[in-house]
């Protein structure tokens, strides 16, 4: 008869559950009632992810993938955020000759009703509501989602600034760098482990808990019901972009052009220079005459 220790059943490695996100349209089986009624809870996360959906009409949601975070890590990386876009609001209001903000002024509460927001997402209910809502990319969303598992977070932003997406997009990266791969070595050594003879055999091994390193991958940029993935650079390029105050700037520097020219031309065209100045426009106009001329006699 065998020990007692052998006759317990051996304990299998317990597997992580994964969920993907279907925007495919559901199944209709005959004995499921239509339209689906959902409980409170799934109820109250689907009004979250449609309110998050609907803001990404002006201002862009950053999908995260994230793996083994703890409770208090996700925590870390919220402040970490947070932080990254006040240093960013500060760094923009001393170039602006501003003064900075102090924590019993106004403008200091409401910078801090919009500092970024991190949400840990079901996925289960963002697909339901990718697929109810109609003010997205649906093909370039059922790209994003294609290679999707395991847990998501969305990364709301309150207006639309690319300077402090890219400043939040470097703090991501140093705050959670990415894994780097495991060696021959590394990998030649679990293995071994692994297939090792017990040290005292007939007793059980000692559980060893295994550290895990959180991963954090950014997916793709939802804005304006568009969607950039960050296989194709489209995040560097949403990031890459200038503010909307300086667009506007530039804007009205194209418009203002030919006016400056108009009026450095009279300027230069003030007192004796008058004869001169129109004594050129004369000329060029007989020669631009001319060559039409010689252009219709070759014809």
């Amino acid at each position: 008869m065998l020990p007692a220790p052998l006759l317990r059943p051996l304990r299998t490695q317990c597997l992580r559950r994964t969920y993907a996100i279907s925007v495919a349209e559901p199944k209709q089986h005959p004995d499921k009632r239509l339209p689906r009624t959902f409980s409170a809870d799934k109820q109250y996360h689907y009004n979250i992810c449609t309110r998050l959906l609907a803001s990404s009409l002006s201002t862009p949601l950053v999908f995260l993938q994230h793996t083994d975070f703890s409770a208090p890590r996700m925590i870390k990386l919220r402040r970490d955020i947070t932080d990254a876009a006040r240093n960013h609001t500060k760094r923009q209001r001393a170039m602006a000759g501003l003064p900075p903000l102090t924590p019993t002024s106004p403008e200091m509460q409401d910078a801090e009703n919009q500092d970024p927001t991190l949400r840990a997402i079901r996925t289960g209910i963002l697909g339901a509501a990718l697929r109810d809502f109609e003010g997205v990319d649906k093909p370039s969303i059922e790209r994003m989602t294609s290679s999707l598992r395991g847990p998501i977070a969305i990364l709301s932003l309150p207006t639309f600034n690319p300077p402090q997406l890219s400043a939040i997009l470097r703090t991501l990266e140093k705050t959670v760098p990415p894994k780097p791969p495991k060696t021959p070595d590394q990998l030649k050594k679990e293995l071994d482990l692994k297939n090792a003879d017990p040290a005292t055999p007939g007793r059980r091994m000692k559980r060893v808990r295994e550290e895990r390193t959180p991963e954090l991958k950014v997916v793709g940029v939802v804005v304006e019901g568009r969607v950039f993935l960050k296989e194709g650079g489209g995040v560097r390029e949403v990031a890459g972009l200038e503010t909307l105050g300086t667009l506007r700037a530039q804007i009205v520097g194209m418009l203002s052009a030919p006016a400056g020219q108009l009026a450095a031309l009279l300027g230069e065209a003030s007192g004796g220079r008058v004869a001169r100045t129109l004594d050129g426009f004369r000329k060029s106009l007989e020669e631009a005459q001319e060559e039409e001329g010689k252009k219709d006699v070759e014809a």
